[in-house]
């Protein structure tokens, strides 16, 4: 098992957000056949019950960080569960003349977990043990209030009203959330439009473009290209005055890739990122960087794959040396470039002036 500090980095979507999911999806299907407070309490259980995997020790942070998503959230695992959750909970509540409900309240529920970190960028194994294939559409962000917040206030207007008022309130919290998904989609297509079209009039031939959301929101957007040798980041508010975009160049590490390339764990980063990492070495350690989560220079899953000789002879497992930004520094810059502002890139931000020790 690991422990409780090191868990939250094997993430998908929030846990509050899954479960208020959960809730709003058993709220909805359940109706008025049984106590709304039943129906609330299993949707999160079944909303939060896949991402139980995050306490599963794979053997080493890669693993575990590749292995989370995986068999479940798996659609047909989570299928063949509801059935037996379903005639667990009827006869718990001594109403199995509900059971075909149930079944079908508890399988929206978990099915409707994955399918929403699939709206995320990190990887969700759908097909899983057909296909370890991530699939990830990365239009929303892991956390994000505007998703949120219609669920959780349909959910508790469902369990205060007594009247239909409240379960319309809940359907109007699915409906809600509904359209915001299908609005993030939307807009992660134009801002990839704007993207290609920025890179094209710049002369940049990227082979990979990512286009995913700034934390919190929906209208600023993270932008990363990338070519054999060279990775750029750069960033478009939907608030921008214009549809120039300024990228700031750094390196992949195509010699280590190519001297590493027998290396397993770098194979692994590769199909798991589909080609968004980048590979680098200091103090005579390989480091390998998912690039689709963070920005520059902090980035959520970077790992150290130790030295060349631990690694030759198996004496080093891969560690987690990630790191997040100063959030002092952070939200005031993406709330600024949020509302179209040109500030400078994070990563050539001045440290903060300190005052002189006296």
């Amino acid at each position: 098992m690991r422990g409780f500090a090191e868990a939250p980095y094997a993430i998908g979507m929030d846990s509050i957000t899954q479960i208020t999911l959960g809730s709003a999806v058993g709220v909805a299907v359940m109706g008025r056949r049984t106590a709304v407070w039943k129906a609330a309490l299993w949707g999160a259980i079944g909303g939060t019950l896949p991402d139980l995997d995050a306490f599963i020790d794979h053997g080493d942070a890669i693993l575990n960080m590749t292995r989370h998503r995986a068999e479940s959230h798996s659609l047909l695992v989570l299928t063949l569960l509801a059935p037996a959750m379903a005639w667990l909970v009827s006869r718990l509540h001594r109403e199995q003349a509900l059971f075909k409900r149930w079944w079908l309240a508890l399988w929206l529920v978990l099915i409707t977990h994955p399918l929403l970190d699939t709206m995320t960028v990190y990887g969700t194994q759908l097909l899983q043990p057909l296909t370890d294939h991530p699939f990830a559409i990365g239009s929303v962000f892991i956390i994000d209030p505007a998703y949120t917040l219609p669920l959780l206030f349909g959910v508790i207007a469902a369990l205060c009203l007594k009247s239909g008022r409240g379960l319309a309130w809940n359907a109007a919290g699915l409906v809600i959330s509904t359209l915001y998904l299908a609005w993030s989609f939307g807009a992660q297509q134009y801002v990839t439009h704007v993207a290609r079209a920025s890179l094209q009039d710049q002369g940049i031939d990227a082979q990979g473009l990512l286009v995913t959301p700034a934390p919190f929101n929906t209208v600023l957007w993270r932008l990363v290209a990338t070519t054999p040798t060279l990775y750029r980041e750069g960033y478009y508010s939907l608030l921008d005055a214009d549809n120039h975009i300024e990228w700031t160049l750094h390196d992949r590490g195509a010699a280590l890739m190519s001297q590493h390339g027998h290396d397993p764990y770098l194979a692994r980063m590769a199909a798991f990122t589909h080609g968004f990492y980048s590979v680098s070495s200091e103090r005579d350690h390989l480091f390998v960087t998912d690039l689709r989560m963070g920005q520059e220079p902090n980035y959520t899953f970077r790992f150290d794959l130790g030295a060349d000789v631990s690694r030759v002879h198996g004496g080093h497992k891969p560690s987690l040396a990630g790191s997040r930004p100063d959030l002092e520094r952070a939200l005031p810059w993406l709330w600024r470039r949020l509302w179209g502002e040109r500030v400078p890139p994070m990563s050539f931000v001045p440290e903060p002036a300190r005052s002189p020790v006296p």
